[in-house]
């Protein structure tokens, strides 16, 4: 199989000829192991880009602060740590006059054609998966945290305002990776703590539904498929973000009972991310107990039968051992080696 007839196959529930694999380069992760992780990376591909594909970030690792494409100024004390806004555009609906969504690419002219080209080039061997397609997230980075779930709560006229105009921006979006040429497109939201949602199902339900549905329908439509991320425990949510046509669910496993989560992706058709635990399990466990975990889960959601992928992403301190392992656990999978 080509690297993306390996991920279509895991997304449509049928036995890959190996277990896919999606890389991701944090940047904090990159710039504390540099080339040795590229290299490792180089001698173990995965099936979402060409080998090689990252580089190591050539910037400081001390504090910065920047202001986005939204006009929210973030700042983190440390790279790549995420950083917290420290200035919103809407933290007085006052500005709402004054507030403008980043400009969407075009869908003519030699940048669109030359992004089309490269989108092109890519999907002739691996699976191309775009976007971050957020609302509750961007609303409240545009607006406190705290404002945003009172006035989701009370169902403001403004806080439907700017999630219809967020949903508008979207729906562009959408349409320039559709006619530009995309395999997947990717929602990112959390709704969840560590033990519990953020906000009731009837709230969401009433709230951000009508408005994921718009966007997906548009997407299926257009022939990709979609994969949503929700960290925390979203269990109250699932069968709902099922509902909505989603192909594929990110979640965070340390969370989740991993029997029951096998059990519900089977039976709902719906494929899963397994991302290694970036916490205890990455940074303060051996190489071994990696190991062990990694094939503990290939065995917990069979994806020898497909319906499932590993999401491998290093972060900072991370152990190099650990990486090792990591990789090497999910690669001798992707052969068909069972050391355990």
């Amino acid at each position: 199989m080509l690297p993306r007839d390996r991920v279509a196959a895991a997304l449509e529930f049928r036995p890959p000829d190996s277990a896919p694999v999606e890389y991701h380069a944090s940047p904090a992760g990159f710039l504390e192991h540099g080339e040795e992780l590229r290299t490792l990376w180089l001698e173990h591909p995965d099936d979402f880009g060409p080998p090689g594909r990252f580089r190591v970030p050539d910037v400081s690792p001390g504090a910065r602060t920047w202001r986005d494409a939204w006009g929210v100024q973030w700042r983190e004390e440390l790279f790549g740590a995420g950083g917290i806004p420290i200035a919103r555009p809407l933290a007085d609906w006052k500005a709402w006059n004054d507030f403008q969504t980043p400009p969407v690419p075009a869908t003519a002219g030699k940048d669109f054609e030359a992004d089309r080209t490269r989108a092109r080039r890519h999907r002739e061997r691996y699976f191309l998966k775009s976007g971050w397609v957020s609302l509750f997230e961007l609303m409240h980075a545009l607006r406190s945290f705290e404002d945003t779930l009172v006035d989701i709560a009370e169902d403001t006229p403004e806080i439907n305002r700017l999630a219809d105009r967020l949903t508008e921006h979207h729906l562009a979006q959408i349409d320039y990776w559709l006619q530009r040429g995309v395999d997947a497109i990717q929602f990112g939201d959390d709704f969840g703590t560590q033990t519990h949602l953020m906000l009731s199902p009837a709230m969401w339900r009433r709230f951000f539904k009508p408005r994921y549905e718009l966007m997906i329908r548009r997407i299926r439509k257009g022939g990709a498929s979609v994969f949503f991320h929700c960290c925390g425990n979203a269990r109250g949510l699932l069968e709902d973000i099922a509902a909505l046509g989603v192909d594929a669910i990110w979640p965070q496993l340390s969370v989740y009972d991993l029997d029951w989560l096998a059990r519900f992706c089977r039976e709902t058709r719906i494929a899963i991310a397994l991302h290694p635990d970036r916490g205890e399990l990455m940074i303060r466990s051996s190489p071994g107990q990696v190991d062990r975990y990694v094939r503990e889960l290939a065995e917990t959601f069979d994806v020898g039968r497909g319906g499932a992928w590993f999401y491998v992403e290093v972060d900072r301190g991370f152990p190099f051992e650990n990486i090792v392992a990591l990789t090497k656990a999910v690669s001798s999978l992707r052969n068909g080696v069972d050391r355990a």
